[in-house]
């Protein structure tokens, strides 16, 4: 299986499938019957505009979905209708922010945490657009108040790990990663992003060794494949870097613009393995 290139993690809010069984006896308002019956066919019909919105085929077609949603509830005060809007402002920034929309996204992460002051994954997923956005105090300030509710939350702490890279704090980034894959090993991407920092924080033997103990897990990441061809042609041994590439299938590698602007590998990583592909476009 080919691990996807994601360096930072997000999370979906799931459906409020959970809102029906809230019921009408934590509210300790008395209301009229008719009342509660429309509260019953609202609930159904946002139901299945959440089933629409999280089935939608494109992302623009998810975005109308959760827009169309947010306005069916904007007057409800049904008992779960806050929660239904927050979550509803959750999903629709991840739409955004898959739409390149940040500063859209932000918005809606704030309303959504607006309408649940508690929920983490508004939090973690408004740390992400605002690291994309380049404002990385904002986004540690997000992830360190995740971690705060939940301090063993494997994808805050590999997101706080990638503030930490940006900011060429290699061993603390290396760490923070480490802790990420430490309470969540499946999570094969926060081990590669730590065996990256600890490369660039020196610790090169290391690095290289934890980049093959990988590969032997995951034979098809390719974001470790081409970050130890990197390492190896930087050691001279050109052969093996030629052998490790020639397994990367994934094209984006060949872009340095990519590698530095969206992949985030350090500079060291990126100039070695640009460094390897110049000699082999002049035939080297």
């Amino acid at each position: 299986m080919r691990a996807s290139i994601t360096p930072y993690a997000t999370r979906r809010l799931a459906i409020v499938s959970t809102v029906a069984s809230v019921g009408w006896r934590k509210t300790r308002v008395v209301r009229a019957a008719d009342d509660q019956e429309e509260d019953v066919e609202l609930l159904r019909d946002v139901s299945a505009r959440f089933e629409r919105a999280l089935g939608a085929q494109t992302v623009d077609e998810e975005e109308a979905e959760w827009t169309n949603l947010l306005e069916k509830l904007r007057l409800s005060r049904a008992p779960w209708a806050k929660e239904a809007r927050g979550r509803a402002f959750g999903n629709r920034g991840n739409a955004r922010a898959r739409m390149g929309r940040l500063e859209d996204a932000v918005k809606d992460y704030g309303r959504a945490l607006e309408e649940l002051p508690e929920a983490v994954d508004p939090k973690l997923n408004r740390g992400v657009a605002m690291e994309a956005l380049g404002r990385l105090d904002d986004a540690q300030a997000d992830y360190e108040a995740v971690l705060e509710a939940v301090p063993d939350d494997p994808a805050a702490w590999n997101n706080l790990g990638n503030v930490s890279l940006a900011r060429g704090e290699y061993r603390q980034a290396a760490a923070q990663y480490t802790r990420a894959s430490q309470l969540s090993p499946q999570f094969a991407f926060a081990a590669a992003n730590a065996a990256i920092a600890r490369y660039a924080s020196g610790e090169e033997d290391a690095a290289m060794r934890e980049m093959r103990a990988l590969l032997r897990r995951y034979a098809a990441f390719d974001d470790v494949r081409a970050a130890l061809a990197a390492a190896l042609w930087r050691r001279g041994k050109e052969g093996e870097a030629e052998t490790q590439w020639s397994r990367v299938e994934d094209a984006r590698y060949k872009d340095p613009t990519w590698l530095k602007e969206t992949r985030k590998w350090p500079p060291v990583l990126v100039d070695g393995l640009e460094s390897f592909l110049n000699l082999q476009s002049r035939g080297g």
